[in-house]
This record gives C-alpha cells, sequence and structure tokens, in this order.
C-alpha cells in the first residue's frame, strides 16, 4: 500500500527539545513518520543529527524575518510537486500565510495543528497585540481544511468562537512514548535519591517546566510562598520539593534562601524523564497559560500521581486517569496542600485506559485517518 506524503512546515527549532511544546512536536513527527513519507521544514538551528523517521529541511531563517520569508514560496512548491506531497501541515498557525499560499498555488490540502488557544495564551501574559494575533489565527483556522487541536476544550472554543466548522475540526493530543506503566521507577528513584542525597523515608514531590515562561515561574514563586510553608507546618512530614527546568528568574537567586526549607532547584537536568520516573508527586500549580500541559501528561504517564489546579489540568482527560490526577480549584492553597498531604503514602496506578488515550502510536494513527479529502 502507498505510504501518505506529508509536508510539516515548523516555525523553531525543535531539536534539541527543552520545552513541552518542542517534545510535542519532535515526538508527534517522529511517531508520525514511521506510518507516513514525512518531510519537516524547520529553522536553520534544528539539529538534523537528532531526527528520527522523516526528512528534515532546515531551510527557514533562524530569526524573526522567517515570517516574511517569501522565498520559501517557490522553493516549497517545488518540494511539494517533485516529491507529489499530499498533505501540508502548518504547527501552530503562526505560517498560515504560507500554508494558504502553498494551498492555492498546489491545490494541497492545509492542515493547521494547534496547541493552545495561542492568543488567549498571550492575552493571560499580557502582551497588548493579541487582539491582532486573535484576528490572524481566526483567520487561518477557519481557512483551513483540517484543524488538529490539543484538547476537546480548545476544539470546541474554535467551532463557537472562531466558526470553525464541526467536520473539519478533531482531537489530537499530545501524547507520551510509552504505552504502559514503566518497570523502573524504583530504579529512576535510587538513582536520584544518591545524586541528590535523599534519604529513602522522604517524599520527592516534583516541578518541572520552562521557568522563564511566565505562568511557570508563577507557580514557582507559589510554590515558595504558599505551599511550601504550609507543608512546613504539618508536623512529622518528610518531604523535599525538587524544581528542574531552566530559566528561573534571578529574582529567585537560584533558590538558595531555601535550601533549609525542604527546597532543592536542581537547574536544567539532563533527562527530566529519570525524575519524572523518581517522583512519588508531580504538582502543577500553574494559573495561567493555554493548551494542555504537557508535563502533567507526561508524569502520568510516568505513573506519578498529580495533584494540579484545576487551569493546569486543563486539556487532560480526567476520565482516563482515575485516582492519579487530583485537582483543586484555583488560588485555594489550603485545599492544595491538604491534597498533597493526603495521598503521601497512597499510590495509586495510572489506567490502562490513559495509555490507551495518550501513545504517541495511536494518536498519529488517529491523525492519519482524519486527513482532510485531497483536492479534486
Amino acid at each position: 500500500m502507498e505510504r501518505i506524503k506529508i509536508l510539516s512546515i515548523v516555525s523553531y527549532s525543535i531539536l534539541p527539545y527543552y520545552s513541552g511544546g518542542q517534545k510535542s512536536i519532535a515526538q508527534f513527527n517522529e511517531f508520525l513518520g514511521e506510518q507516513c513519507d514525512l518531510t519537516l521544514v524547520t529553522t536553520s538551528n534544528t539539529d538534523s543529527i537528532l531526527v528520527k523517521n522523516y526528512k528534515l529541511l532546515a531551510w527557514m531563517k533562524d530569526s524573526p524575518l522567517k515570517f516574511f520569508q517569501v522565498s520559501l514560496i517557490i522553493r516549497l512548491k517545488k518540494l511539494i510537486k517533485a516529491e507529489q506531497i499530499q498533505f501540508i501541515m502548518l504547527e501552530h498557525p503562526y505560517m498560515g500565510w504560507l500554508g494558504l499560499i502553498l494551498r492555492f498555488l498546489c491545490r494541497v490540502p492545509l492542515i493547521i495543528h494547534t496547541h493552545n488557544v495561542e492568543y488567549l495564551r498571550f492575552k493571560s501574559i499580557g502582551k497588548f497585540w493579541w487582539p491582532i494575533l486573535m484576528w490572524y489565527e481566526k483567520w487561518i483556522l477557519k481557512s483551513a481544511d483540517k484543524v488538529f487541536c490539543i484538547s476537546e476544550e480548545d476544539r470546541l472554543y474554535f467551532v463557537e468562537q472562531f466558526g470553525v466548522q464541526q467536520n473539519r475540526s478533531t482531537v489530537i493530543t499530545f501524547g507520551i512514548p510509552q504505552n504502559g506503566i514503566p518497570k523502573d521507577k524504583s530504579v529512576a528513584a535510587n538513582t536520584v535519591r544518591q545524586m541528590h542525597q535523599i534519604a529513602q523515608d522522604t517524599t520527592i514531590i516534583l516541578f518541572n517546566g520552562s521557568l522563564q515562561y511566565l505562568p511557570n515561574s508563577q507557580a514557582v514563586q507559589d510554590i515558595v510562598s504558599e505551599i511550601n510553608p504550609r507543608l512546613l507546618a504539618v508536623k512529622n512530614l518528610n518531604y523535599i520539593i525538587v524544581i528542574c527546568g531552566m530559566g528561573l528568574p534571578a529574582r529567585f537567586n537560584d533558590l538558595k534562601a531555601y535550601n533549609d526549607k525542604r527546597i532543592l532547584y536542581a537547574g536544567l537536568v539532563p533527562d527530566i524523564e529519570l525524575y519524572f520516573k523518581a517522583a512519588d508527586i508531580f504538582i502543577n500549580p500553574v494559573l495561567s497559560g493555554g493548551g494542555i500541559k504537557t508535563k502533567l501528561v507526561e508524569a502520568l504517564g510516568y505513573n506519578t500521581t498529580v495533584v494540579s489546579t484545576e487551569t493546569g489540568a486543563n486539556g487532560c482527560d480526567k476520565h482516563v486517569s482515575g485516582q492519579k490526577l487530583i485537582t483543586v480549584k484555583d488560588f485555594d492553597w489550603e485545599a492544595f496542600t491538604s491534597a498533597l498531604v493526603a495521598i503521601i503514602g497512597h499510590p495509586a496506578e495510572t489506567p490502562s485506559e490513559f495509555y490507551e488515550r495518550y501513545y504517541w502510536g495511536s494518536i498519529t494513527k488517529k491523525a492519519l485517518l482524519n486527513l482532510p479529502k485531497p483536492f479534486a
């Protein structure tokens, strides 16, 4: 059977990946490339050595000029014709103008793979130009032949607020590379405990993210000023909060003031998966930002119990998460701390239904089954 040919356009480097968004795109394309002939066009600073299962063309400028790189039109038109590309897929709507031009010139259906409602994300972090992005995002999504949405909440928003047609949208969520509970959690836990001299009877509580991103840096602030003081007040509670991630703002001074208060800042670690598996509990006290929180899905995939704010759990299917995902109302730090304390020493297991929904192999298969019809 002839394999489907797809051109994927990504407007920033995804390899190596440092953020959940980069990881999501990299793994989605890696698993998609196992099931179709995939060509990915991205920026010149992408590490081609890390590519798996697809052809990489680093044709885009590594600068804001890429959004005005009209020379890509001719170059990609020739590629689409020469390779007989059947579908164009954009990660995010940013390069939508390019996708629409290629759609018109080459008569090839256009797919937009969204990761959140972009304008709402930028509105939530105070960007004054969000109304312009809202207009542009709405135009691009309404014009696309198919919109892959990260969650059902986002899909309904696009349908109801942007006017995207029901039959032109489907949920293609963030995923994980494993299809079951990892068998090396205890090995990972012992490794991390040895690395940081953490005793065996100490509960490891993890938070991870790109810490220069405002919602995540605010989460760090809430951990040190709201959550941890309440935990310290609980008698006979033996725990440590490990915070991982790059870009911690300078005002935190690497959290040195909290070294004697059961908080450990590990920085950008070489293998975050090791920490996800080692942790007893993952906390996600995020209060803003859009889309599904990839780190929450990753934690559940590594059979780590999650305590999250309601905003932090947006987009994650709670029906398949069982007792592994506990959500608390935003800003209710008393309830957050109580929920955290209550689950210590009472681990549950991530349900098999979770892996059926969030395994990348299943997700990319669904994506191929939901491609738009080719043009006549």
